[in-house]
């Protein structure tokens, strides 16, 4: 299993843009035009949503393959905004489709479902979470 450590720098390319460095893979991040950045890559935002879309998409899969059951393609829409929560402040809503090629009965859509809700990203962005931070060096 690879460390879980992901390291992040600024690219020097614009205000934003910010090299992601994942074990072997690299990739940018930016903000869009619209927010002071070049749009050289997915957002903060679009990252995270990422995550849960494939995590969900994966876990969908290993569930469908436990089962034996014959599904066809699957793919995950993942959509975010913030909404007022009263008296709690602004709250993040994730609002998740999935789509699955092949023949499921209501019960098989029903008990995937119920898997989507326990994708390890999914579980982690329902319950707080404890962020520390220092400076290295």
């Amino acid at each position: 299993m690879r460390g879980n450590t992901v390291s992040v720098t600024e690219a020097g390319a614009g205000t934003f843009a910010q090299i992601v460095t994942v074990g072997r893979h690299v990739m940018l991040a930016d903000e869009p035009m619209e927010a002071g950045g070049r749009d050289l890559g997915p957002s903060p935002y679009e990252l995270l949503k990422t995550a849960l879309g494939a995590c969900t998409a994966m876990t969908l899969r290993s569930f469908a393959l436990r089962q034996g059951w014959q599904v066809g393609s699957i793919s995950v829409s993942v959509n975010h905004q913030k909404i007022a929560a009263p008296g709690e402040g602004p709250m993040d809503r994730f609002e998740r489709q999935i789509a699955i090629t092949g023949e499921l009965s209501e019960e098989q859509k029903s008990r995937l479902l119920h898997v989507a809700e326990l994708c390890p990203v999914s579980l982690t962005l329902q319950r707080s979470s404890h962020i520390s931070t220092s400076f290295s060096g």
